[in-house]
């Protein structure tokens, strides 16, 4: 196993609560796909938590892939997603992604969601 890349990412739940009371369908709609979007409206508690979460995983994924978030790839190229035991995994889009494993970590501990990611070969 080689690895490519580390990454992690930290969010303040609190601004995630913000963007939500303010516009929370146009960002929902911006970070997650439909199949992410209808497990998060499944979820009666902690929704801004799990979002902040699922958030910062993307971001953690983008930092260990080494490219961040622009014409190479989108917040929608990544599906958070999670076992029936509960781990969380992602589902990659890009056929290009698809060859490479990815193990995934997230925790949350108000006002802080955190995500940490290790890409590997």
């Amino acid at each position: 196993m080689k690895i490519i890349g580390i990454g992690t990412d930290i969010v303040n739940i609190k601004r995630i609560e913000k963007i939500c009371k303010k516009n929370k369908q146009s960002f929902l709609k911006k970070i997650f796909t439909k199949k992410e979007l209808l497990i998060l409206n499944n979820l009666k508690l902690n929704q801004d938590s799990k979002i902040a979460m699922r958030f910062a995983a993307k971001e953690a994924f983008s930092k260990a892939l080494g490219t961040g978030f622009g014409k190479n790839l989108s917040f929608l190229d990544i599906e958070v997603l999670s076992h029936s035991s509960g781990k969380p995994y992602f589902f990659l889009k890009k056929k290009k992604y698809k060859k490479i494993n990815c193990n995934l970590s997230m925790s949350d501990d108000y006002p802080w969601a955190l995500a940490f990611v290790i890409i590997s070969r």
